[in-house]
């Protein structure tokens, strides 16, 4: 159970969740270049998982629409705890999604669509 992840695909849109249904309680949003969006969804949560593992009661999402040419990315999740720092995780997430960095990388692993 361990690797069970939820990929749900509607429309233009997908969502990768570790629970159901998906709920984001932290969230940032990022437009990034056309790709493909489930191999971009991993990469995302992957570095959101590691910058956001010693949050209590983590969950990560992440949320990839067709906007046009481009990608809406919203990363985040829910964190199960009474009380958390909303503001600093939510600036953690942009942070981490404005990292060009990164962004590379998860667009050269996404291979972008041309």
């Amino acid at each position: 159970m361990r690797n069970q992840w939820h990929i749900i695909r509607e429309g233009g849109a997908l969502t990768l969740a570790r629970q159901l249904p998906p709920r984001f309680d932290v969230v940032a949003e990022v437009e990034l270049p056309a790709a493909r969006k489930g191999r971009l969804a991993q990469q995302i949560r992957q570095d959101l998982w590691r910058a956001l593992q010693g949050v209590r009661g983590f969950s990560p999402v992440v949320r990839i629409e067709e906007d046009g040419s481009h990608l809406r990315v919203r990363a985040g999740g829910s964190v199960n705890a009474r009380t958390f720092p909303k503001a600093d995780i939510e600036s953690r997430i942009a942070t981490l999604l404005s990292d060009t960095a990164r962004q590379s990388r998860w667009l050269a692993h996404a291979r972008p669509v041309k």
